[in-house]
């Protein structure tokens, strides 16, 4: 190890002919993790940790110049340290490498942070543009942040409903009683730094494209040279007797999570709904709650986005934890006293005691206020896009789970998915198009859920599949699963298989096709193989 002057360390870190093309090796320098990869014989040197919750690079999969991370799928250019993929806002440090006399050197400061922002502009007097950004999440925000890193100079306002500014929602169903602080995705002089306005408790009632104006509901309007509509969806609320007694909640917001969480902790808590949110809802409170009973239509959880396999599985994890399951069941009408929620009563007719009745049975996309305007809406409520995430009307965009966009990997069919990952992808996509720089959406749906510390990854787009292949043993939790549609693999799923999920992945987003007769084999070698370029 040699100093290079002030708190630069230069170190040999291993030989020329260590690497290949093609492979990657983690190495330590300032005491700081570093990847290391050769590609078409010139070594780089980037941050060893995902800049989305820090997971270690080195084990996840190199295709080109382009590693993917193996927890979540945020994908980072080995070169720039640029993110090329979501989730998460910010790149990779890049480090000085050399090579002499058949060793490699890396240089790193002792200073070094483990992140890295892109270069944002901010908002430059004398223009006269305002791009519009309808509601909070990371479709909005990643939309500004890449107006910005484009060098965009006119005002950006966000407008969100929430009394924050954009949060890490995915959190809320994970660890309800956090601190707000700690899941803002920005901090407050972040945005200000960037001339990124932040209208928190406002709401658009209605927008007239013809004249370009927005419509509040306090009355006010903004007028907008460009918009983008980023409403996400809400919780789909119950309809039976008893629906509108209190102490029934969605998880909706950051005041919803710490409100289910305060009002379960010692306390009768019912969850109706098997899907996602009410799974991780029901594994955080099975240790906080007295009890914990889970109500479902379908005979395992999951069972139509994972299977039954893996639902039974999720199933039992839970009831080792005292959660019960109530499947193959409805809710007929929930009783109360004092107004308060005391009864759900089952569609067999089974009781159960109540002190909060949690509610995740679907969302619908937000987009009534649009009634009225030419925006093109579909059955489903969801705004129609293309694949450059333009509605129907010129300077009007869309994003996020709010949108019908054409999927690539299905053919270009529409499809409307609520996946974190893809919101930020979207936005991004909508940013570039409104600097006419045009830019197709092209990405490889990715998606996560967490039950008591225990993760499962989900990649591709499963929707009608036929068939499932398992590798590894469910029992064991312990599996990847691929699911066959037209005897193709099109999507998968894992726990504890890393970085399974991640290397499926990137065959779908190289385009490439695995049939299901190599699903079936033995030999794995289509999936062991992805450490080499493509």
């Amino acid at each position: 190890m040699e100093p290079t002057g002030g708190d630069d360390i230069t170190q040999v870190v291993c030989l020329e002919t260590d690497l290949q093309d093609g492979q990657m090796k983690e190495v330590e320098v300032a005491h700081q993790k570093i990847l290391l990869v050769r590609n078409e014989g010139r070594f780089s040197a980037v941050g060893g940790l995902c800049t989305h919750f820090r997971a270690p690079l080195i084990k996840g999969t190199l295709t080109g110049n382009r590693v993917r991370c193996p927890w979540h799928g945020a994908c980072f250019n080995t070169t720039t340290g640029d993110i090329e993929e979501f989730p998460g806002l910010d790149s990779l440090p890049t480090f000085k490498v050399k090579v002499e006399n058949g060793k490699v050197y890396v240089t790193a400061n002792k200073k070094a942070q483990t992140k890295r922002v892109k270069e944002m502009s901010c908002r430059k007097t004398g223009v006269c543009h305002t791009v519009l950004l309808i509601g909070g999440g990371p479709a909005s925000l990643q939309c500004a942040e890449t107006l910005r890193q484009n060098n965009y100079g006119g005002r950006i306002i966000i407008v969100t409903k929430d009394k924050y500014p954009p949060l890490i929602k995915t959190t809320l169903s994970k660890a309800m009683n956090i601190e707000v602080e700690k899941i803002f995705l920005r901090p407050d002089d972040f945005l200000q730094k960037h001339g990124i306005e932040v209208w928190t408790e406002k709401e658009v009632v209605s927008v007239n494209t013809k004249k370009k104006i927005a419509t509040l509901y306090d009355g006010t309007s903004q007028h907008y040279d460009q918009l983008l509509i980023a409403t996400g969806a809400r919780a789909r609320a119950m309809q039976c007797p008893g629906a509108e007694l209190e102490n029934i909640k969605v998880l909706q917001n950051y005041r919803d999570a710490s409100g289910i969480y305060r009002l379960s902790v010692g306390n009768k808590a019912v969850i109706i709904g098997t899907s996602f949110i009410g799974m991780e809802v029901a594994a955080y409170l099975s240790d906080k709650a007295a009890s914990v009973a889970v109500v479902g239509k379908s005979k395992f959880p999951y069972q139509l986005s994972l299977g039954p396999v893996i639902g039974r599985m999720a199933m039992q994890m839970l009831e080792e934890k005292n959660v019960k399951f109530y499947m193959s069941n409805g809710v007929a009408s929930i009783r109360g006293e004092n107004r308060k929620v005391k009864e759900v009563v089952l569609q067999n007719g089974e009781v159960l005691q109540a002190d909060v009745v949690i509610v995740g049975i679907g969302v619908i996309p937000n987009s009534d206020f649009l009634k009225g305007s030419t925006v093109q809406i579909d059955s489903r409520n969801a705004i129609v896009v293309d694949k450059f995430m333009r509605t129907n009307v010129t300077d009007v965009f869309a994003a996020g789970d709010v949108v019908s966009f054409p999927l690539s990997l299905s053919g270009h069919k529409k499809a409307n998915i609520g996946h974190w990952q893809l919101a930020q992808a979207h936005g991004r996509i909508a940013a570039l198009n409104m600097l006419r720089k045009q830019t197709e959406v092209n990405t490889v749906p990715y998606f996560w859920t967490v039950l008591l510390g225990q993760s499962i990854r989900y990649t591709g787009y499963g929707e009608g599949y036929t068939d499932i292949v398992f590798k590894g043993n469910v029992d064991e939790r312990k599996f990847l699963a691929l699911y066959i549609k037209d005897e193709e693999v099109v999507a998968a799923a894992s726990m504890n298989f890393d970085p399974a999920v991640s290397k499926v992945a990137e065959i779908i987003a190289t385009g490439r096709k695995v049939k299901k007769s190599q699903a079936e084999s033995e030999d794995l070698s289509w999936l062991e193989n992805m450490h080499l370029q493509c």
